[in-house]
């Protein structure tokens, strides 16, 4: 079942418990921050714009209501211009307003979730599936039956148990 936009927004600011995310790819170019990512790559300071984007608000104000919000991204090193982009600009970002964040590094071992997309748990019933084009162009979501949701929590353990957080793994892998 497909999920329109607005509703899949509603689902950021109407959990009561935890979101939980499952980034697998290295490129989100297309998919927000464009003008952010451009700077970066110019070697430009952070976009006023960029430091205090919706989605900061959205998280900052889901944990300061004590609601939980982390992920976990699959990746391989060498990090990808995107992937520099995005950790060094994004997370340390992100994790200011309060989102945990983890890293499965599969430079080195085999990949314990190859084949399963992106996803957002809300709250451990509603989970929703996304999918991206080339450059990481987000092409739209879906949403799994509630019944199923289990086999998509059993896929956030996994990457947790294989996962370690953020700042430990960049404080050793942060490029120069």
């Amino acid at each position: 079942m497909n999920i329109s936009p607005e509703e899949f927004g509603k689902l950021f600011t109407e959990f009561r418990r935890e979101a939980f995310r499952l980034e697998t790819l290295d490129d989100y170019s297309k998919s927000g921050g464009v003008d952010a990512y451009h700077a970066f790559l110019a070697g430009k300071p952070q976009p006023e714009e960029y430091k205090s984007a919706g989605w900061v608000t959205t998280v900052r104000d889901a944990t300061q209501a004590g609601k939980r919000m982390y992920r976990v991204h699959i990746l391989a090193r060498p990090l990808s211009d995107y992937l520099r982009f995005e950790l060094g600009w994004g997370y340390v970002r992100n994790q200011e307003a309060g989102e945990e964040f983890f890293i499965l590094d599969i430079t080195e071992k085999p990949n314990p979730l190859e084949g399963v997309p992106d996803f957002w748990a809300f709250d451990e019933r509603s989970v929703v599936t996304m999918q991206y084009g080339d450059g990481g162009e987000f092409l739209g979501a879906e949403l799994i039956p509630e019944e199923q949701a289990q086999e998509w929590l059993k896929r956030r353990d996994a990457a947790m148990s294989n996962a370690v957080p953020f700042r430990d793994w960049w404080e050793q892998h942060k490029p120069a």
